[in-house]
């Protein structure tokens, strides 16, 4: 079976909701809870593509452009791994590992394989980065190391690559996080259960070490270090970074197996979410509360990380649609629409990541491409349940910049810029390889877009 044929085989297996208890099972959309608007029965476009125009297009950013410079530039297919600080033609500066980036290319591949291309080599590039990260697994409630050498032996690490300036992540749970993400998902591939067991640990461990009070004292600072040279710190911090995570782990393990204890986690999450970050003063959600989830004084008191406020938010779509909540995929779509709405810049267009202060309306002003990413998979989710005007509005928007900012493809290169200044800026070299957000988006998409050809006969309804 080639490529597209397993790609048209997958959309027939994948009618039912991305986030349905067992993936690919068909199961029925959420139902509206109002009638769908009179005479919308035409067809239409979005981002001035149909929905086959739109497919194709998604289909080569993945496997014409994203997965080959992979293969042939950032795989480490002896070892195991993924080497991601590269320029832009491939070139690598170093061969060292992260932590972050290797849970994530777990998960890309796998869901690769799981859900659009089963397709051996796939989940061999999988199977040799869970070996890269078992060689030196750690004991107890200590976290994985930040960084390995090539070979995978942990080595002194200066940290996580964010927006030009490395972070000290050590004692953070993201990398954990990723790592729980991916070695679930390879489990489902691999027919491996005991991956899901080690992942449900990983998540129960990681919400010990961030209930601690003392918990990352300068996990906050990321936020101010483009405008502070050494913001403060705030131990015990409770981030909306970290229930977003919390959240999309537990959520993808529901899907796979009930489990009281991760059903908790994520309800709990939820609760974090819309009863304590979510501020009605200005009707957004604040980043950085105290870790008795009251908002703190000074510098972190009115900051709005708008790109993990995106993310969360298509998170929770996924999260009611697997539950066939409609009451709470509603709330999570109106306050996604405002954020958004919130986020774009007028001027050169793009979506803004962070909101330093509300009440001064200071930004940080680049074009993060994980922002755009977070963006449209939350507003094509919201197409394709509620079909919602404003929805298709702001993903043929967004995915028009996007289209006319990213691709590098003008400029000589593969792949797509990762992280270019307010106007989108091309700059002949890069540090960084991004090996998550943008496939993620991808897949999710074109999972999408096929399910609503497979169910409308390549025909949208127009409102």
């Amino acid at each position: 079976m080639n490529r597209r044929q397993l790609l048209v085989a997958s959309a027939s297996t994948a009618i039912g909701l991305l986030g349905a208890r067992r993936c690919g099972a068909a199961q029925p959309k959420l139902q509206p809870s109002a009638p769908a608007t009179a005479g919308a029965q035409a067809g239409h476009q979005l981002a001035g593509r149909t929905l086959e125009q739109l497919r194709d297009r998604y289909r080569y950013d993945l496997f014409d452009d994203f997965l080959p410079f992979m293969d042939k530039h950032i795989i480490d297919h002896e070892l195991g791994g993924f080497m991601c600080n590269a320029d832009r033609d491939g070139t690598l500066l170093n061969t060292t590992k992260n932590a972050w980036f290797t849970g994530r290319g777990i998960w890309v591949y796998s869901f690769l394989y799981n859900e659009l291309a089963p397709e051996p080599k796939y989940l061999e590039v999988a199977r040799k980065a869970v070996g890269l990260l078992l060689r030196n697994a750690p004991t107890g409630d200590d976290l994985w190391a930040a960084e390995v050498t090539k070979q995978g032996e942990p080595i002194a690490s200066k940290g996580l690559l964010i927006g030009g300036k490395y972070v000290d992540v050590s004692k953070e749970v993201y990398g954990d996080l990723f790592i729980a993400g991916g070695f679930a998902e390879y489990g489902r591939a691999a027919k491996e259960p005991a991956y899901w067991d080690r992942a449900k640990q990983m998540l129960l461990k990681c919400v010990r070490l961030y209930d601690r009070p003392d918990y990352a004292p300068s996990a906050p600072k990321v936020y101010l270090d483009k405008i502070m040279s050494d913001p403060p710190e705030l131990p015990g911090a409770r981030l909306l970074a970290v229930w977003m995570l919390l959240l999309h782990l537990g959520s993808q393990l529901l899907t796979q197996r009930e489990d009281a204890e991760v059903r908790s986690v994520v309800d709990r999450s939820l609760d974090a979410i819309f009863a304590h970050h979510y501020n009605p003063e200005y009707d957004l959600l604040n980043e950085v509360l105290c870790h008795d989830m009251s908002r703190p004084e000074g510098v972190y008191r009115d900051l709005v990380y708008t790109g993990h406020g995106i993310e969360t938010l298509w998170m929770v779509l996924y999260e009611a649609r697997r539950r066939q909540d409609r009451e709470l995929f509603e709330k999570a779509a109106r306050l996604l629409h405002r954020t958004i709405e919130v986020s774009w810049d007028d001027v050169y267009g793009g979506l803004f990541r962070c909101l330093l202060n509300v009440d001064q309306n200071t930004w940080i002003l680049d074009k993060a491409q994980w922002t755009q990413a977070e963006a449209l998979i939350g507003t094509l989710c919201v197409v394709e349940e509620m079909d919602a005007e404003w929805a298709r509005h702001w993903f043929s928007k967004v995915y028009t910049y996007v289209l006319d900012t990213f691709p590098l493809k003008k400029h000589g290169y593969a792949l797509w810029d990762f992280w270019p200044d307010r106007k989108g800026t091309f700059v002949k070299h890069c540090r960084r390889v991004e090996n998550f957000h943008h496939p993620r988006h991808l897949m999710l998409n074109l999972l999408a877009i096929q399910r609503m050809i497979a169910r409308s006969g390549g025909h949208m309804t127009a409102k």
